[in-house]
């Protein structure tokens, strides 16, 4: 019994063998959540910031003079105005023909009320948009001034 008086209370405590404690299995991380996350969301992401900058910057500026020979609302899902312009240099060359969208109903509304007289057609050129909703063309028409008959 004297030996159990030097020994302090804690280590006089008899510890379970390794064997009999429960071992819990490592908490494993669950990946696939994030894989299919990024599989999914990314190129989501990717198609959307690349339409916004496609369609906010533009690669030129001009203006284009003629006769609106076709204009018309085209698309199954996106509806665009789309048009033709058949610029005419020197009267009896041929005809050069430029294809345009329209986005803006205001624009559309003057371009088909001014077709049939000569308008100078104010446009943005967008290259890269990744899809044909916003437009069939790279050329955006902004403005429209008519110059007469």
């Amino acid at each position: 019994m004297a030996n159990e008086a030097e020994i302090p209370p804690e280590e006089a405590r008899s510890e379970p063998p390794i064997e009999d404690v429960p071992r819990h299995a490592p908490r494993r991380h669950r990946r696939w959540p994030w894989i299919v996350a990024a599989v999914i969301v990314l190129p989501i992401a990717v198609i959307a910031l690349w339409t916004a900058i496609a369609l906010n910057y533009s690669y030129s500026r001009g203006s284009r003079a003629g006769y609106v020979q076709k204009f018309s609302r085209k698309g199954w899902i996106c509806k665009t105005y789309e048009g033709e312009l058949a610029m005419v240099n020197v009267p009896g060359a041929l005809q050069e023909r430029w294809e345009f969208s329209v986005r803006d109903d205001s624009v559309a509304h003057v371009i088909t009320t001014s077709m049939g007289q000569r308008v100078s057609l104010s446009y943005d050129q967008h290259v890269g948009v990744p899809t044909s909703c916003f437009g069939e063309t790279q050329y955006f028409v902004t403005g429209v001034q008519v110059l007469g008959p």
